[in-house]
């Protein structure tokens, strides 16, 4: 049997004990609530890992892809492409959140609590913050303190210095592109090693989940939560998926089909973090140029936060409501503009969507920030929903720029998507990369040499 099956069978088995570990998972928060709120490190310390995996891979994949290209103006046009798309998919998806909002109604007849009000102030606390101190964020205190300080931006920003600096630098850059290589191939080997904790991670993650929530949790909330689920699948698919095929032609079924196991363990996880690693290499090896997954991959987790703006014009909505102070459309709008700038620091504020919901509305309207204690209870599972709808919008978003640049190998991304070119799950790369050229310089130390 070759090496590559067999890392197929393992990798296989592996993302078939994840299913399983969430099953259990369930069934233990169900049974044994007490003991399984227990367990929520175990799915913390698996996040954990994961983010530490974050910033070393976006500053190799980013230098290598800018400090390779013979241009800095290939770079700018990529990012500035990317942002100006992500602003229109923010503006659709936060126009969409707020239709559907208005037609289900989904806090009619709800209550404001004591206790629910007092968890908002705390999270209006951590989530606010203006846009001057987000700008000035993304700049480190020093250069190495990006790698520690957990921000993507930081190390985005520090990455494409130092890859233009490279770029700069002409050939004499060359020994310090390769050392960086080497470096990225080290990572990804690491990353592959902390995937197989995947299991344990996902049944403490959802055995906690289920025992503090229970099923009771939902009963009250179920129209906000199955109207947000159903207006992320027709942003996805509806949306993303006809804007898709128009464009390249591309089955989307058929790309979140190859990203399948990126989105189980986002599923697991509940955070979009844990497979961004994974969505780098992955979508290289699918023939997407370096530079473009490098710049438009990382800027996305940032600014194209599709399913958090769903979440955060459906959830104001659902708020006021719940209060008994609906929004009228003029406010609704204003709100929308307001949370289009909101969402673009989610992905760096703690508690994610709902500290920025909370602190959005403590700077739009103070009188609504009580009611976000109302969806403490369920705000895990509509982040599944969130990470999951992402996920989907940066991957769509980076074949796209692809696309429109002309920075992909369109015949490699039709073999990987039809299944003729396999990534190989062990070394986070495809076999053709897994089995490129020996070095020669290695070659020649192992050939007999004449006496």
């Amino acid at each position: 049997m070759s090496t590559t099956s067999t890392r197929s069978r393992a990798t296989h088995y592996l993302y078939l004990a994840v299913i399983g570990a969430v099953l259990l998972g369930i069934g233990t928060g169900l049974l044994f609530p007490d003991f399984a709120v227990e367990l929520k490190p175990l799915g913390e310390g698996f996040v954990n890992l994961i983010k530490m995996m974050i910033q070393p891979i976006i500053f190799c994949t980013i230098v290598l892809g800018v400090g390779s290209v013979a241009s800095a103006a290939k770079v700018g046009r990529v990012g500035g492409l990317a942002l100006v798309y992500f602003l229109a998919m923010s503006t659709v998806a936060l126009t969409i959140g707020m239709v559907v909002g208005n037609l289900l109604h989904p806090g009619d007849g709800l209550h404001i609590t004591a206790d629910a009000a007092a968890t908002a102030q705390e999270k209006a606390a951590e989530g606010h913050a203006d846009t001057t101190a987000f700008l000035l964020g993304i700049i480190p205190t020093s250069l190495f303190s990006a790698f520690t300080s957990g921000s993507v931006l930081q190390t985005l920003f520090v990455a494409l210095l130092v890859g233009f600096a490279l770029q700069k630098m002409g050939t004499s850059a060359a020994p310090i592109l390769t050392v960086v290589g080497h470096l990225q191939r080290l990572v990804f080997r690491l990353l592959g090693m902390i995937m197989w904790a995947a299991p344990v991670g996902a049944f403490g993650a959802m055995a906690a989940v289920t025992g503090q929530g229970g099923v009771d949790a939902l009963k009250s909330l179920a129209v906000l939560m199955i109207g947000f689920y159903i207006t992320c699948l027709l942003f996805v698919f509806v949306v993303l998926g006809l804007l898709l095929k128009v464009t390249t032609g591309i089955n989307i079924f058929v790309l979140l089909r190859y990203l399948g196991r990126e989105f189980l363990l986002i599923l697991a996880t509940s955070s979009s973090e844990s497979a961004l690693p994974r969505a780098i290499a992955k979508l290289e090896h699918a023939g997407v140029d370096k530079t473009t997954v490098g710049v438009v991959v990382p800027t996305g987790y940032s600014f194209n936060l599709d399913g958090t703006a769903i979440y955060l014009t459906m959830a104001s909505i659902f708020i006021a409501e719940a209060i008994g102070s609906p929004l009228a459309i003029g406010e609704q709008i204003s709100l929308l503009l307001f949370m289009m700038i909101a969402a673009k620091g989610a992905a760096g504020v703690t508690g994610s969507g709902m500290a920025v919901l909370a602190g959005g509305l403590q700077s739009h309207r103070p009188e609504l920030v009580d009611g976000v204690g109302l969806i403490v209870g369920i705000d895990r599972f509509m982040s599944e929903a969130r990470a999951l709808t992402n996920f989907a919008g940066n991957a769509v978003g980076t074949v796209l720029v692809g696309h429109w640049t002309g920075s992909i190998d369109r015949a490699k991304l039709d073999r990987v998507l039809a299944g003729d070119d396999p990534f190989d799950e062990t070394t986070m790369v495809g076999e053709a990369e897994a089995s490129e050229p020996e070095n020669p310089v290695d070659r020649a130390s192992r050939e007999p040499q004449p006496v």
